[in-house]
């Protein structure tokens, strides 16, 4: 994933890999048929990483803190596979297999924040009629936006990213909790 990482998809020579493994060529090859192979089962181990983190923003009184944490866990869960996308959106561009798996990734990924969201819906504040499918493509668009980003960010930049979008997550499903002040009086003239 380092290497990927550093040196891009076409960058990256089985021979690096091995001697970056600390394995021979042939060793390489007693594991993968192919780079090709090596970049879908690290696409793999992404998936698996994020469908076995909990979706549950906790049901405490303080839905944003809950949301702020999901989104916080999700992606630091995406940034230990930051190499593999980045290789991953390379090879994209010239394998059609691998940009109709790309579909399908982003389909699930896309129903796992359609849970989510749906989850959030059922809590105490949440808007009605807000529509869920949508908000859903946005969000995930934006989480693989930012992973594609993430390798440019500094840390600080990142936290404001997530802040963000908790920010737009959070008024997108729940109404505003606004206290009704009294009007001010007019002072009386003497």
């Amino acid at each position: 994933m380092q290497l990927f990482g550093e040196r891009g998809y076409e960058g990256t020579a089985i021979e690096a890999i091995a001697e970056r493994a600390d394995v021979a060529v042939g060793g390489f090859y007693q594991h993968f048929r192919s780079k090709r192979q090596l970049l879908l089962t690290l696409m793999d181990e992404l998936l698996q990483a994020l469908s076995s983190l909990s979706l549950d923003p906790g049901s405490g009184a303080d839905a944003r803190a809950g949301l702020r944490m999901l989104l916080g866990r999700a992606f630091a869960s995406d940034l230990r596979y930051l190499g593999a996308y980045r290789a991953w959106q390379e090879a994209l561009l010239s394998d059609r297999d691998l940009a109709r798996k790309q579909s399908q990734i982003h389909e699930w990924t896309i129903g796992r924040v359609t849970a989510v969201l749906r989850h959030l819906q059922q809590m105490p504040g949440a808007r009605r009629g807000v529509d869920i499918p949508g908000l859903a493509r946005v969000i995930d668009g934006f989480f693989w936006s930012l992973l594609a980003q993430a390798a440019q960010l500094s840390k600080t930049d990142l936290n404001r990213s997530l802040d963000a979008a908790t920010h737009i997550v959070y008024h997108a499903m729940f109404t505003d909790r606004v206290t009704q002040l009294e009007p001010r009086k007019k002072k009386r003239r003497s």
